[in-house]
């Protein structure tokens, strides 16, 4: 057995853990084994498996070899080095000045006729607005689907449910990754977040996202991970927190400063949908401030999603609704923050080794998608890709 002081030591002339990127105990979660198990196929004691997996040290060659075989991957797949950045000079499209202020605004960079042209993100462009692609369309009659994808490509997508709208740059990451030869594509379908986990307890998801608050322990997602996952077993991966609060018209005309207002004669609401992260905070917000629900004028007019719950109070149709920071910037809207909330990616543990799912996980960690979000209003993603909880079927 490998000593871990032997180890470090041997270690002592390669990067150090706190500059390369480590991915071993994804890996692990993904082979299915525990660190006792790992430790004993590779010839090191649990402790210095521990080690390696919380970034104390980095292995010899020698043992990085012998935990990429045992995982079946590469060495570079479990210990790379931090991405670096490139910068160059960029033109702004005219038609799209970046927003007043100095923080970092997302763009869509195009080379066109020998330089460089930025269009930015800012606003209701943040929003791509369009038809979902299709994989196949299907026969109610028969129920047979003729599919317009092939099946070899469907079997490396793996399907997400969640309602956090960057899920779609996540894709993007994807599939920028899947063009470089990565195996497996990603595709995100919108979800509230109990729908999603029900999904994947049915197996009829890989991944749901979630941002579910248990309002008995005060937990983001985890009682309800276990729930869902109590026949698989799985893992909760961090994404992001969010800062989550009333999305309202410009200059706040009601004066709305936190969830009790919403009871006042005259104010009207958007809601979610039953089951919907958001629409479980705000029942929690309203129950603390003593208001019932029923005392909330459109507490039942539920909608779908984040940017329709935007969309109505931009239009009109609310005086305020529950929503994300970003969605609140999107629509040029006022915001009152009221909480902050962790969603997650909940996978189930037959899953861990689909080929898009680890593509997804090892997404998570990297700098690109970090700096990416980190851009968008009221996102936390310090602890983007750790792993939260470890549930056992």
């Amino acid at each position: 057995m490998i000593d871990p002081r032997a180890a470090a030591a041997a270690a002592a002339a390669a990067p150090s853990a706190s500059s390369t990127e480590n991915r071993v105990r994804l890996r692990r979660l993904q082979a299915g084994l525990s660190q006792a198990q790992l430790a004993a196929q590779a010839g090191l004691t649990r402790q210095a498996v521990s080690a390696i997996e919380g970034g104390r040290y980095v292995p010899n060659t020698l043992v990085a070899l012998q935990l990429a075989r045992l995982l079946g991957c590469r060495v570079e797949d479990l210990f790379a080095l931090p991405e670096s950045a490139e910068e160059q000079d960029v033109e702004l499209a005219a038609s799209a000045p970046l927003p007043p202020d100095e923080a970092e605004t997302r763009v869509v960079v195009a080379w066109s006729r020998g330089r460089w042209v930025a269009h930015p993100l800012a606003g209701r462009r943040a929003l791509q607005e369009g038809f979902a692609g299709a994989d196949a369309t299907v026969q109610p009659t028969t129920r047979k689907a003729r599919f317009l994808v092939r099946s070899e490509q469907l079997r490396r997508t793996a399907l997400l449910l969640g309602c956090d709208p960057s899920l779609g740059i996540v894709g993007r990451h994807l599939g920028r990754l899947a063009a470089r030869g990565a195996p497996g594509t990603l595709a995100w379908l919108e979800a509230g977040s109990q729908a999603a986990l029900d999904a994947v307890g049915r197996g009829t998801a890989h991944v749901a996202g979630s941002h579910l608050l248990d309002r008995r322990s005060g937990e983001f997602n985890l009682p309800q991970a276990r729930r869902a996952l109590k026949g698989t077993g799985g893992v909760v991966v961090a994404f992001a927190r969010w800062e989550q609060g009333l999305v309202v018209p410009r200059g706040n005309p009601r004066r709305i400063a936190g969830a009790a207002d919403l009871a006042r004669r005259g104010v009207r609401i958007v809601n979610r949908e039953a089951g919907a992260g958001s629409r479980t905070l705000l029942e929690s917000l309203l129950a603390k401030a003593g208001v019932p629900n029923s005392a909330v004028a459109g507490f039942d007019r539920a909608v779908a999603s984040h940017f329709e719950v935007a969309a109505a109070v931009a239009t009109g149709g609310a005086d305020a609704g529950i929503a994300l920071a970003a969605a609140a910037e999107a629509y040029d809207l006022d915001f009152v923050a009221l909480a902050e909330v962790q969603f997650d990616v909940i996978v189930p543990a037959d899953h861990l080794s689909h080929p898009a799912v680890a593509l997804l996980l090892e997404a998570l960690q990297t700098r690109a998608l970090r700096a990416e979000l980190a851009a968008l209003p009221g996102y936390d993603v310090r602890d983007m890709g750790a792993v939260r909880a470890e549930i056992a079927a």
